[in-house]
């Protein structure tokens, strides 16, 4: 018997057969064409943040809008201190201007990445303890690791900097003076891959970190 021809008096096809050959064959495709993204999909919270990197190696593929709104509706979804959300997230394409904010940092390899997203605070609007401490860079901190969380998962790279020329960012963006540019992220494909397991000696041990009731010296 032929999957999708029935070799009886009629000739006809059965139904049947041709949706679960065809259903088979529409599987096969997809998860060989997408098994690194349906990878990503299907990981635990765990191995999502085990498989986060800090990507300084990069192809040049332009990055999906719908891939890009993606991440940034994660950023826009992350939680702050009593829901005040003081950040900006500035995508920058338009080569020129990518170039010229990649300029504020001193490696080569940024240059190469095809988006980067310069995350800003609002000290105007970020929430204020009574002791004066301004939560800005911590509500930052929380959107900026969903960012990079939810580009692991759609098989894309980022790299967190904060060593870069804030002053001289700030004066290309014409950013008006309650805007602190904080961190550059780029987002890429990589062309690097590292060990997801590297925490097992990359990391502090449980033991040395965790107090249980007490701090102990």
């Amino acid at each position: 018997m032929n999957l999708f021809l029935r070799q009886d008096k009629c000739h006809f096809y059965n139904p049947i057969e041709f949706v679960i050959s065809a259903s088979i064959i529409l599987y096969c495709f997809l998860r060989k064409t997408f098994s690194k993204t349906l990878k990503y999909c299907m990981m635990d919270f765990l191995n999502l943040a085990k498989n986060r990197y800090s990507s300084r190696n990069y192809k040049t593929n332009p990055i999906e809008e719908e891939k890009l709104l993606k991440i940034l509706e994660a950023g826009r979804i992350a939680p702050s201190a009593a829901n005040l959300q003081p950040w900006i997230f500035i995508v920058l394409r338009n080569e020129e201007m990518k170039l010229r904010v990649a300029s504020t940092y001193r490696k080569e390899w940024l240059r190469v990445a095809p988006v980067i997203i310069l995350i800003c605070g609002d000290h105007t609007k970020s929430w204020k303890r009574n002791d004066g401490k301004d939560h800005c860079d911590i509500d930052i901190s929380i959107a900026i690791d969903h960012l990079t969380l939810e580009a692991t998962s759609l098989g894309l790279a980022t790299c967190w900097i904060c060593n870069f020329d804030a002053k001289k960012c700030s004066e290309i963006m014409n950013l008006p003076t309650h805007l602190e540019p904080i961190a550059l992220l780029p987002v890429a494909y990589p062309a690097d891959s590292v060990d997801p397991e590297r925490h097992c000696f990359q990391r502090k041990k449980l033991e040395e970190i965790v107090f249980w009731d007490n701090y102990k010296y």
